[in-house]
């Protein structure tokens, strides 16, 4: 005979017995984690203490888009991080520029602000191009680093910093460069889709060749693709081929710090354009109203280009043309800006050719980035064209399949883009936390965007 303990044992089932048990072990770690927290933590006085002299930090902001600020937050822990440049006490623009070895060059330009008003500093850093993106953000953070202690210093915060210095061995004599300052790379990809209806496959190469030193700047780039789309529907069938190659680059020497001078030099072949083979040189000059040596903060240039094009092409043109030698010359300007309030790249080109001048082309492009007010900010990307100079458009036209798979160039006078929008955000003007669960997400508070 069964006890009535017996009975609650046999109904316990085997479900629950899981269940209570995954509980009971949750239970645990969760005590084993409080238990090994709770030892070190800080008192209250020190707590107390350290969230004084935070207080009595400088407040950065970092001016930078393609910086990795959770990480800048992380290793540099003893400034404020704030999210209006005007709050800042120190803002921090960092802007880059490609170097010859195929890297990046980081100016890190410290801007002092209210208490700091006045006191500026430049750095930079080198990346090389077999840089890892841990390697760059940490060897970035360190110059940065390195800059704000001058401001930190200035504060009651430099009590609590250590600085340490390690005895370096001495460093080995650098090894002479044998390639020359030359810099070659090589890449090919493919890409492969499909489903019932279509399928579509592309491939492409490419090959470059750099060499840059302070006084001359050589560049060669190649690239070859071919892309293939089949359509079925019904009992339809329909295959599209393009087939493209362009050789492009430019050799430029220096004559000091606002004149240059040099030749463009290009190599196409392209059915979308009709062009079977098109070969243009053309010899240029150019100045920088603003010494070159500026270039990562401001530019202003006058780029002047003149040169013969030779063309040949896979259909007779509109104007009867299977092959022809063309003259040309235009004119570009440009102004490039990045400032404390934001940012501002433009530019305006002309071209024409001579042998009649109504084959001409125009085009501007701008894109702007302004802080408006605290927390209001307004962007503007876009451009158009007015385009009479398309010589090389076929005379028999496009069929209805090449106009929608946009296999050949259309007649067009003119084309354009543009994107507009705004931003406001309002709150708490630090941004010192990391909070790395769940992923990113976005900061809270009001956030209007008009597109």
């Amino acid at each position: 005979m069964s006890t009535p303990g017996d009975k609650d044992r046999i109904s316990l089932k085997p479900s629950k017995l899981i269940f209570l048990l995954i509980l009971s072990i949750m239970v645990t770690m969760a005590w084993l984690s409080l238990a090994q927290v709770q030892p070190t933590q800080p008192s209250q006085s020190t707590a107390g203490s350290l969230e004084e002299l935070k207080k009595t930090a400088p407040r950065v902001y970092i001016d930078c888009g393609s910086c990795d600020l959770d990480y800048i937050k992380t290793e540099i822990p003893f400034v404020n991080y704030v999210r209006e440049r005007q709050e800042a006490d120190v803002h921090v623009l960092i802007t880059t520029l490609a170097t010859g070895s195929g890297g990046r060059e980081y100016t890190l330009t410290f801007i002092g602000q209210n208490r700091f008003q006045g006191q500026d500093n430049i750095f930079r850093y080198f990346s090389h191009k077999t840089d890892t993106e841990e390697e760059i953000r940490s060897g970035l953070t360190e110059v940065l680093k390195i800059g704000l202690m001058a401001y930190v210093n200035r504060t009651p915060i430099r009590e609590k910093i250590k600085v340490d210095f390690l005895k370096a061995e001495a460093a080995p004599t650098p090894a002479a460069d044998r390639s020359k300052s030359w810099v070659f790379s090589l890449s090919s990809s493919g890409y492969f889709s499909g489903e019932q209806a279509h399928a579509s496959e592309s491939v492409r190469g490419s090959f470059s060749a750099n060499r840059v030193t302070r006084d001359m700047k050589f560049n060669f780039t190649a690239s070859a693709s071919h892309r293939q789309d089949r359509y079925t529907y019904e009992d339809q069938n329909l295959e599209s081929n393009t087939r493209t190659f362009n050789g492009s680059g430019l050799f430029v020497k220096s004559l000091g710090e606002h004149w240059s001078a040099g030749f463009f030099y290009s190599v196409t072949s392209s059915t979308y354009s009709n062009h079977r083979l098109k070969i243009n040189i053309s010899p240029a000059i150019e100045f920088d109203l603003f010494p070159y040596s500026e270039s990562t903060r401001r530019q202003l240039r006058f780029l002047y280009k003149v040169g013969p094009t030779l063309a040949k092409y896979f259909e007779e043109t509109l104007y009867d043309k299977m092959k022809e030698t063309l003259l040309s010359q235009s004119l570009a300007v440009t102004l490039d800006l990045r400032e404390k309030w934001g940012s501002i790249s433009t530019s305006v080109e002309g071209s024409h050719y001579f042998h009649d001048l109504s084959k001409h082309q125009v085009s501007v492009f701008n894109m702007i980035s302004l802080n408006l007010v605290k927390g209001l900010n307004a962007y503007l990307f876009g451009g158009a064209s007015l385009i009479h100079d398309q010589l090389s458009l076929p005379k028999g036209g496009a069929s209805w399949e090449e106009v929608i798979l946009q296999r050949k160039m259309l007649a067009t006078s003119y084309n354009y883009f543009l994107a507009v929008g705004f931003s406001y955000s309002f709150g708490s003007i630090f941004t010192n936390v990391v909070n790395p669960r769940f992923g990113s997400v976005g900061s809270g508070g009001l956030h209007i965007e008009l597109d």
